[in-house]
């Protein structure tokens, strides 16, 4: 009877806003009294963190105990996808709920590019700003640096960070005179530090903090949503005073362990003003490591390659969440999931209306809040790159990847003190075909053994195509819709 009870609630919740007679009955639930209403939100987007380079998933040589204890009192993902192995399109995945090059954008934008994000596109703070949430963004925006592409116009109330990636700067040794400009720092739409040099960057994780942290005690009068998307540990990496020469691993490990002591501070201030426990709190990657900069990358454990390829080690990254009373604290979800899927999620927790558009992402609060049997709702995943490249997709435990130039780190030829190694290119010119489950490296490729299968998601990667397009076998997809573009 109680399952009964519980089935129907959920039934009317996934079809009306929350409310406080609705119960969260099951049998791995933590609690059964309701749902709180509108709970804060707090997201933290880290830039080329690895699947391998958290604690609760393995790594030892530096310690995240802040971000450990996220997964201790909650729920850690171990199949859980950035759609592309890329900065500015992760970030558009995750706060439309789109595959990127559905909407335009591709790649890494930079100082020199005159798109960034359309203003028709719907991103998660206007959507938690409708339901009366105050919004703050902090650190790496990289949707587009000019004024109308920027946090303020888009849903966010504050901001404070760099708009683009840290390495795109004059400072680097390895960059060429005349390259890039300098690299500026806004506050909400004004640029307060014109030329942000090594000594400045030494400085951003305290700043972030800062501001993340004042942005919480200033917001407690109505929900909010904290979107910290930070600068590190993309290079160049830098390291304040407190952090610096601290971690046995080098720069790396003093650089994430700063991180997640920031990440303890918010914790922190979430608890000492008693809003714990109505605060869902995600943290996940933007992508995978970037291996060719040797000991200035992480690691993406057993998977295989980083940053920059649709193998798993590119786009699996980590993903924790906790929420108390909702989350059961201590649990693992093995179902595939990806950062499309967080905006429509938060839009059904929060009682807001999707956007009117198509958006890819579905809704996996079974999976966030480990409901027996609960499986991932999608047929299929689509992995592009570059312009627009449809390099793979993923349904169920299998993974197809398409004929098309992956660009690898090679292994003899990684980079020292900063500087990046040599990349190998290898040439896929058959589709190949792993079973995850039994072989999560990649490393047989059993096409010619599964022809049933093949054949299955090969008709996948049409029904891709016909809807989002794939510039290798050079088809336009129907459902595509621009990127924003300055005025000229």
């Amino acid at each position: 009877m109680s399952r009964f009870v519980s089935a129907c609630a959920f039934v009317f919740f996934a079809v009306a806003t929350l409310t406080a007679s609705l119960q969260a009955q099951s049998e791995t639930s933590p609690t059964d009294k309701p749902l709180p209403t509108r709970p804060n939100i707090v997201l933290i987007f880290a830039d080329d963190l690895g699947y391998g380079d958290l604690g609760c998933y393995g790594e030892t040589r530096w310690k995240t105990p802040a971000i450990d204890s996220i997964a201790a009192n909650g729920i850690r993902f171990t199949d859980f996808h950035s759609s592309q192995p890329v900065c500015s399109a992760s970030r558009a995945s995750l706060l439309t709920g789109c595959y990127a090059n559905r909407i335009g954008i591709h790649g890494a934008l930079y100082h020199g590019s005159k798109n960034g994000i359309h203003a028709d596109e719907v991103l998660l703070p206007e959507l938690l700003r409708e339901k009366g949430y105050k919004t703050c963004a902090v650190g790496k925006w990289h949707l587009g640096h000019h004024q109308q592409f920027l946090p303020l116009q888009h849903g966010f109330d504050r901001y404070l960070g760099l708009p683009y990636s840290n390495d795109m700067w004059p400072h680097g040794k390895v960059v060429k005179p005349g390259t890039f400009v300098e690299l500026p720092l806004f506050r909400d739409n004004s640029i307060i530090d014109a030329d942000v040099d090594g000594e400045d960057q030494k400085k951003l994780t305290q700043q972030y903090g800062d501001f993340a942290v004042d942005f919480i005690e200033e917001s407690q009068q109505a929900p909010f949503f904290l979107y910290f998307a930070h600068t590190f540990p993309h290079v160049p990496l830098f390291a304040g005073a407190d952090y610096a020469g601290k971690s046995p691993a080098g720069i790396y490990g003093d650089v994430l362990e700063e991180f997640d002591g920031t990440v303890g501070r918010i914790l922190e201030t979430l608890r000492k003003n008693n809003l714990e426990n109505n605060t869902l709190v995600i943290f996940t990657s933007d992508n995978g490591p970037w291996l060719t900069y040797g000991p200035h990358a992480g690691t993406a454990g057993p998977l295989r390659d980083g940053k920059g390829t649709i193998y798993e080690g590119g786009i699996r990254v980590p993903m924790v969440a906790k929420w108390p009373g909702v989350i059961p604290a201590g649990t693992t979800q093995s179902e595939t999931a990806m950062t499309i899927d967080v905006l429509p999620t938060l839009a059904r927790i929060v009682g807001a209306d999707l956007p009117k558009h198509p958006i890819d992402g579905l809704d996996i609060f079974d999976l966030l809040t480990n409901k027996p049997e609960a499986k991932c709702p999608h047929e299929v995943f689509y992995h592009y790159y570059r312009n627009g490249e449809l390099q793979a997709l993923r349904s169920g435990p299998w993974k197809l990847i398409l004929p098309h130039d992956a660009y690898c780190y090679d292994p003899n030829e990684v980079g020292s003190a900063g500087l990046p190694g040599k990349s190998r290119t290898i040439k896929i010119t058959s589709p190949e075909l792993y079973h995850l489950g039994d072989d999560l490296s990649e490393q047989t490729n059993v096409a010619s053994t599964n022809p049933q299968v093949l054949e299955r998601l090969m008709k996948l990667a049409e029904r891709g195509r016909d809807e989002l397009g794939d510039s290798l076998t050079k088809t336009t997809g129907k459902g595509l819709r621009p990127a924003g573009m300055i005025s000229p």
